[in-house]
């Protein structure tokens, strides 16, 4: 299989965070991404509100790169791709 094809939308993990409130909906993020490899893309799944406006915005504050956001019934799928923590 070459190399050149981008699989980078393609999540490696998924967590379901409906109904986890801030800050826990983050920090269950955040250690989630320091188990996965870097350029490995989690899939979360945010309510609306506070989780959708706050953890996107904290996990790249940690430096991590948001690839996409959607709306998925009465929820969001966030991708974010883990980048080196150097």
């Amino acid at each position: 299989m070459s190399n050149d094809h981008n699989l980078s939308d393609v999540p490696t993990s998924e967590l379901d965070l409906r109904g986890v409130i801030c800050p826990y909906n983050f920090v269950k993020t955040k250690l989630k991404l320091e188990t996965m490899k870097e350029g490995e893309v989690l899939s979360v799944l945010l309510d609306d509100g506070d989780p959708i406006r706050n953890v996107p915005h904290s996990v790249e504050n940690e430096g991590h790169t948001v690839l996409a956001q959607e709306r998925v019934d009465q929820a969001y799928r966030v991708l974010i791709r883990r980048e080196d923590s150097d």
